[in-house]
Order: structure tokens, then sequence, then C-alpha cells
């Protein structure tokens, strides 16, 4: 709202009001802005749920040994980190942009799914929650939305990048003057970096286009549900999943700005995605508001923030990663979510199969993966064999596992943008 106020300024010469065409200043101020409402506001909520005595519910001491200490820490902090998003971004961004529209739903989306979730634990003392199938009906849900609204709107183009051999031999990337609508998606370690859905669909012949976008869509529904799960599931020890995702915000936030610039994505021989600058604003806003929401969710945490939470938060990474056709990066950005929902995968399937034969035998101590860690041997189920009980020897305490796990995803998220001239 403030960035068409300031730009109406401009036509009467007001100083000052130039700077809100800058999106380097818009960010910084978005970034802020979101800090310190996270911070104000995090401090407010957090008296508010204490006097009414809503927290946690009590943990499983067989899944966290330091449960105890826990108990009686306000949940739902999901809402500061909604909260510390959403207001930055309709205050400094231009809200009639259809990507910042898209992020913004599924923002609310996705809170509202998670606050359903946590509101059944802690008012209905309901420790499942909402039932699997509807959080799931949810995620497919957002992500239909969202890869439908990218297929048909008008607005949702870009300007595909070709290489030219000049006379001298050398080749210049350049981009294609129109602007239109493209299955092409970046893939790394590829020498052209672009994968087109329609190709690999080319056997369909004259439907391949359409079955392209088809294709697309599904993956828009997979990628959204699986980075969802994997937030929600990384989501188990203090400041762990708002350290890593804050992490991750940046790294999008920089292929958000590469993609949005012309110059840089000559460079980088990247896709040029016209207005999609407005991701960065919305990035400087989440990456605020996990920094803010680690000033309490640090070890000792004051707050948690649930599914509301932590659902919305792989939502919008996905949502992010498809807008700007980077959605095959994220196995390597988002490294430690898959491997948390890849542990829980092994686990579960592997107990089923042993369970067929009449044993029970189990991969690891205990999942998702950093439960693995902390887990200590007493505490294993006697009845069970357990084939990396030895692996790690001891357990760490999960200030040591969160901090290790900050440190991955920061080497995963260098990795994720080095792929950008690495063919």
């Amino acid at each position: 709202m403030l960035y068409y106020f300031f730009r109406f300024l401009e036509q009467y010469n007001i100083p000052g009001s130039h700077m809100w065409a800058y999106i380097s200043f818009r960010s910084l101020l978005t970034l802020i802005f979101s800090l310190l409402i996270s911070a104000w506001f995090g401090e407010k909520f957090i008296k508010w749920m204490k006097r009414r005595k809503i927290f946690e519910t009590e943990r499983d001491p067989e899944i966290d040994p330091f449960g105890v200490e826990k108990k009686g820490v306000p949940t739902m902090g999901g809402i500061i980190i909604i909260v510390s998003i959403l207001i930055p971004v309709l205050l400094f961004g231009r809200i009639r942009n259809i990507y910042l529209i898209l992020m913004v739903v599924t923002t609310l989306w996705l809170g509202f799914l998670g606050f359903l979730d946590d509101y059944i634990k802690i008012f209905r003392r309901n420790k499942e929650g909402l039932k699997g199938k509807y959080k799931i009906v949810g995620q497919i849900s957002i992500g239909f939305i969202v890869g439908l609204t990218l297929w048909l709107s008008p607005d949702v183009v870009v300007r595909e990048n070709v290489n030219v051999q000049q006379q001298n031999q050398e080749i210049v990337v350049k981009h294609k003057q129109e602007a239109t609508k493209s299955l092409h998606t970046t893939i790394p370690f590829v020498k052209n970096h672009n994968l087109n859905y329609s190709e690999v669909l080319s056997f369909l012949g004259k439907y391949k286009v359409a079955a392209g976008w088809v294709l697309f869509v599904l993956m828009t529904i997979l990628v959204v549900t699986a980075v969802s799960n994997g937030a929600n599931l990384n989501d188990g020890m203090d400041g762990m999943c708002a350290g890593n995702s804050a992490i991750i915000g940046v790294a999008l936030g920089i292929l958000a700005y590469v993609s949005s610039h012309i110059g840089y994505a000559s460079y980088f021989d990247l896709m040029y995605i016209p207005h999609s600058e407005e991701l960065v604003i919305f990035l400087c806003a989440f990456v605020g508001a996990m920094i803010g929401f680690l000033w309490y969710n640090a070890f000792p945490a004051q707050v948690f923030m649930g599914d509301t939470g932590s659902l919305t938060i792989g939502g919008i990474i996905g949502v992010c990663a498809v807008i700007i056709h980077k959605e095959l990066l994220l196995p390597i950005l988002c490294g430690i979510f898959f491997v948390e929902s890849l542990s829980v995968i092994i686990q579960t399937q592997w107990f089923k199969i042993q369970k067929r034969k009449g044993k029970r035998v189990r991969v690891f101590r205990a999942t998702p993966i950093h439960d693995n860690f902390r887990k200590l041997n007493s505490q294993l189920d006697a009845t069970s064999t357990y084939i990396l009980k030895g692996w790690p020897h001891r357990p760490f305490h999960e200030s040591k596992i969160t901090i290790r796990f900050w440190i991955t995803t920061i080497i995963l998220a260098a990795l994720t943008i080095i792929t950008l001239k690495i063919r």
C-alpha cells in the first residue's frame, strides 16, 4: 500500500518518494520491519498465551528426552510468523502483482490448515490433531490452485534464454524479445540449464503442450505437499525449522532476484521472469520473520511454531521455487527436509516388511532423523532390533543437533547457488 502511495507522491516531486521504485530499498525495509514485528508481537503473543494457559501438549519422553523441560511452553507460534510476513508485504509490496498474491494466498491457506491441526491438539486434547487425509487434501488443493493459476494467468510469462554464437565463435546468452508462457524449468548440472515439461511427453505428439501443463500442475502439487510435510517433520527441536528455513529463504531470495534481473539472468544463463522481483520483498519478510521468531524459539524455546508455522513455511518455500522455475533445485536446497521425510518412509516401510515376516526390525533408533541423534539407548524398544543402533555412539543435546543441521543447510544452500555455474 505504501508503495502506491509514494509512487503517487513521486508525480509531485516529493523528495525521497523515488526511492520506492528500487527493489533493494523496499526489500531491506521489509526485512527490518518484519524483524521488529516478530520481536514485538512475539513477546505480546507469548504473554497472552500464557495468561490463557494455552500450552504445548506434554511430549512423549520416549521421543524427546528433554520434553519435561518444555512442559508449559506456548504453541501456535506460527501466528507470529504469519503476521510478521503479511504486514510488511502488504505495506511495502506491489499487492496487485500476481506472484505476491499467490504467496499471500498460500500463507493464509496453509496457515489456516496448520491452525486447525494445532487447535484440535490443544483445545480438543487430541494429540493426533487434524487427520492426515485432511492435511493432504489441503496441501494438494493449494498446489492445484497455484499450478492452475501459473498455467492460465496471462500475467505469468517469461522470456526464455537462448545461446547465440557470435562471429568470433563466442557464445552469448540472450533472451527472447517476447515474453510468453513457458514450460521450461531450471535443471542443475545440465549445459543449457533448462528442462521442458512438454518435451518429456513428446511422444504425445500434438497434445504434448497440454500434457506438459498437466504435468507441471502435478509437479506443483507434489512440490508443495512434499516440502510442506518435510518442514513439518523438521520442526521437532528448538530453533531447528526456523533456522533452516531462514537459510533456505536467503538462497531463494538470491535466486528470485537473479531471475527478475535481465542482466544477472543473462550472466547465469537463466530465464528472465518479469515482475518476479516482488518475490524478493516476500522472501525478505519471510527471512525476517524466521530470524525474529528465533529470538523466542532458540533453545530453550519460549514458544513453539506448531503446525500453524511449519506447514506454512514449507508451502511458502515450495510455491516460491515453482514460481521462479527452480523446483528441481529443491532436493539440494531443502536436503534436510528431504532426508527427514525419507528417514520416516524408510523406517515405517522397513518395519512393515519385516513385521510380515514375524520380525520387529527398525533401521533407525527414532525418526525423523534428528530424533535418532538424541534417542537414548535405554529408551529403545527391547522387543525390536535396530540396524543402526550404534549410530551415533552417544546421543547429543538438541542444541548441538540443531546447529549442525543449520550448518548442513548452509552448505546445501551454497551448493544450490553454485549449480547455476556448474554445467
